[in-house]
């Protein structure tokens, strides 16, 4: 088998998942338009995202049946939820790990519709390095949102830092659950014999 982890092992092909999934999708859709209104724009970035990477293996594949596992979009879509309460730490753990899993289902779009391949251990590094940009872009929103249009953010540099912390423990927790899981796959996943070329 390739070094390289392969996209459809996050995308399932049957109708109950497919049902789910696009339910959940046109959530993740109109969440795009409500935060859109209410000025959350953290939520407008991290909504839309969420959407398109949902719409990408369908897309490709040209079968509706053809979707992201609903349970892996159910956590990517965590930080919509969880973030405008204002979690503690343990829910910015949470939100962490929601991050992480979109940042994975972004690495699988990106070699279903590009020639951009990566190996196991290069998109566990990016996981971690996603996660905590995508909270640096929530802190920059939430902070542009207050002073603009309203809402709520970090009153201290303190309560910032430890969105920032949580946010790093949560990459590094999803990234080693997703190492663990390309392991898995690769010992579970049969190789095709490699063929004889023929002499003439």
């Amino acid at each position: 088998m390739s070094r390289e982890f392969d996209q459809e092992w996050f995308v399932v092909d049957t109708r109950t998942n497919a049902v789910v999934t696009w339910a959940v999708t046109g959530m993740l859709a109109s969440t795009v338009i409500t935060s859109l209104f209410t000025g959350f724009l953290g939520g407008v970035a991290f909504a839309a995202v969420a959407t398109a990477v949902a719409l990408v293996p369908p897309l490709v594949a040209r079968s509706w049946t053809h979707t992201l596992p609903w349970p892996l979009l159910v956590i990517a879509s965590l930080p919509l939820v969880i973030f405008p309460l204002r979690p503690t730490f343990f829910g910015q753990f949470f939100v962490g790990i929601g991050i992480g899993t979109l940042a994975m289902l972004v690495v699988s779009a990106l070699q279903l519709t590009t020639s951009l391949r990566m190996t196991p251990a290069f998109a566990v590094v990016f996981v971690c390095i996603v996660t905590l940009a995508v909270a640096g872009f929530w802190a920059v929103g939430s902070a542009f949102s207050l002073e603009y249009l309203g809402g709520t953010f970090v009153s201290t540099n303190d309560e910032l830092m430890l969105i920032f912390t949580v946010a790093l423990l949560a990459g590094l927790f999803s990234g080693l659950v997703f190492w663990l899981y390309f392991r898995w796959r690769r010992r579970n996943t049969p190789q095709s014999p490699p063929q004889r070329v023929k002499s003439t």
